[in-house]
């Protein structure tokens, strides 16, 4: 997949083969499975499931399908997620009804305990790294807030938040959650 402007978000996944030896498994384009509309999508780039070591032996594509918001129990995902800015002349309870459609199709609508600061507030059990590679993005929290830019990193700690995009660019992150519950 690539967005407008070219960039282009590829996913190269190791394993091993039967030998020991290492190979790369999956070097392609990032499938765009799902979007969710005007506002985004994610994109899955791999998720564990697993406890204990790593299987290098499986050849499984644990990026395919549709995305979840979260993890599974006890494990990591691993993505690329993108933002629009907000639609201009889209009145507040449609903004409310599209983004609590996405939530619902990403298997996430437990996670949205308090929208009223936004409709984008949501909280997952897991401990994440959101790195922004591209946009400038606002992080809504319940009781405070902050501007990030290309190459910050956000430690959210199963918090209440929502990212804004500021101005008329989409935002690009890459994000690896760890569930924590």
């Amino acid at each position: 997949m690539a967005d407008q402007d070219g960039f282009k978000l590829r996913r190269i996944v190791t394993g091993e083969n039967a030998e020991g030896r290492s190979y790369i498994m999956i070097d392609a384009a990032q499938a765009d499975e799902f979007r969710t509309g005007e506002l985004g999508g994610l994109f899955e780039i791999w998720t564990d499931d697993t406890t204990g070591p790593v299987d290098t032996l499986d050849a499984a594509d644990r990026g395919a399908g549709k995305p979840q918001l979260s993890p599974p129990k006890g494990g990591v995902k691993i993505r690329w997620f993108a933002i629009e800015p907000s639609p201009e002349g889209v009145p507040p309870e449609k903004m409310r009804e599209i983004t609590r459609a996405a939530f619902v199709e990403m298997g996430a609508g437990e996670h949205q305990p308090d929208t009223s600061r936004h409709p984008a507030m949501h909280k997952t059990d897991t401990l994440d790294a959101i790195i922004l590679v591209k946009g400038q993005v606002r992080l809504l929290l319940d009781e405070d807030e902050t501007v990030i830019g290309p190459g910050d990193v956000v430690v959210q700690r199963a918090t209440n938040h929502a990212w804004v995009v500021e101005g008329n660019q989409p935002a690009l992150f890459v994000a690896v959650l760890v569930d924590r519950s």
